[in-house]
């Protein structure tokens, strides 16, 4: 087996009588800590789309209630469509 940085070739093939080396203890050790590193750099990355996502959402939210704001008629007036002609 090959780690991903170009860790030596290790065998993982195990015997009866068979043991596992340091060396391939240190290879799978290396190739775990490789592993664990991606998915901490995964899992700061999700957190800071998260954030960014819940911002823009927060953003559009409050652009909508603006844009409201700005089309619905002032208070005490009737709305484009209740004005009754005479």
């Amino acid at each position: 087996m090959s780690g991903p940085n170009g860790d030596p070739s290790v065998s993982i093939e195990v015997g009866e009588d068979d043991e596992f080396s340091e060396e391939e203890y240190a290879a799978i050790n290396s190739m775990l800590d490789q592993i664990n590193s991606c998915l901490d750099d995964l899992e700061e990355r999700n957190d800071v789309l998260n954030a960014k996502l819940k911002d823009l959402l927060e953003s559009n939210r409050q652009a909508r209630q603006e844009f409201r704001e700005q089309v619905a008629p002032p208070p005490g007036e009737p709305a484009d469509g209740d004005r009754v002609e005479q």
